[in-house]
């Protein structure tokens, strides 16, 4: 990744760290439950998290390998690391190391791993064929790779994430725009991207994740405490009450139940990659 990319995105994701994963909405986990079921880990196993974040994945893994195993939790923001090595210790997972590092180049041995994942992270890299390539190259015999990418949105949920567009540069690095375009567009255009680096999808699973709110505020308080921020951050602050506004009127119609939570569905992209 390159020094400038870098350093954004690791000061994005610091400043998220203390809400990241916190505001009280099941999106997080549940994909991290649906990456883990698919990739098995099993006792025993070298593996890494790439983009750890609070440790979604990271921790569930350490907790199926156990002690004759060992976990790499990796993640750009320091903020990140310093929760994710709190709640690996809090639980008594002391083969679980959180590390500060580049997900795009990581400093690990090659043929080193059993198991690698990286939950909503690829779309963030400038290079995700390079990136991918690294990956494989740290794989051993057998090795394997996770990776979780956002397939479509709901109706409401897109709309919601339209209102930002105006406001976003050309190419602008989100995952959910980057998510309509290029490798992440489908489950076979990432098979395209995975096999010109040299591995095969061996098994791909995509399915919708209901998320709920229980009003627009909690949805902005999620906002903000995602990648979404930066978004947040380039729309004019007169106009951030408008969008607000707007959003919330789209929010609103997508109570299934009047006097419900307000309920939107994200389909979790799952893929599971090896060498050829």
């Amino acid at each position: 990744m390159s020094d400038l990319r870098t350093g954004a995105v690791a000061r994005l994701f610091d400043d998220l760290s203390p809400t990241y994963d916190q505001s009280g909405v099941a999106f997080f986990s549940p994909v991290a439950e649906r990456l883990v079921a698919l990739v098995r880990p099993v006792p025993g196993e070298q593996v890494a998290d790439f983009g750890c974040g609070r440790g979604a994945v990271a921790l569930r893994i350490a907790s199926a390998v156990g002690p004759d195993g060992s976990v790499t939790a990796m993640d750009l923001a320091p903020g990140m690391v310093a929760a994710t090595a709190e709640e690996a210790e809090r639980r008594g997972l002391t083969w679980l190391r959180a590390v500060t590092g580049d997900a795009g180049g990581p400093d690990l041995p090659a043929a080193s791993l059993d198991l690698l994942t990286a939950s909503l992270v690829l779309f963030f890299l400038p290079d995700p064929l390079a990136a991918v390539r690294c990956w494989l190259d740290l794989l051993g015999p057998g090795g394997r790779i996770g990776i979780t990418t956002f397939g479509e949105q709901d109706e409401v949920w897109r709309a919601v994430d339209d209102l930002f567009d105006p406001y976003l540069p050309p190419g602008m690095l989100d995952p959910r725009t980057a998510g309509r375009r290029g490798p992440f567009s489908s489950e076979s255009a990432l098979a395209a991207l995975v096999s010109e680096a040299g591995g095969q999808v061996t098994a791909s699973v995509e399915e919708p994740l209901p998320v709920r709110f229980a009003d627009v505020e909690q949805w902005e308080r999620f906002s903000l405490s995602t990648g979404q921020r930066q978004m947040w951050q380039l729309v004019p602050e007169p106009e951030r009450a408008g969008l607000r506004a707007a959003a919330g009127r789209l929010l609103e119609s997508a109570r299934p139940v009047p006097g419900g939570a307000i309920e939107v569905r994200q389909v979790i992209r799952c893929t599971l990659v090896e060498r050829l």
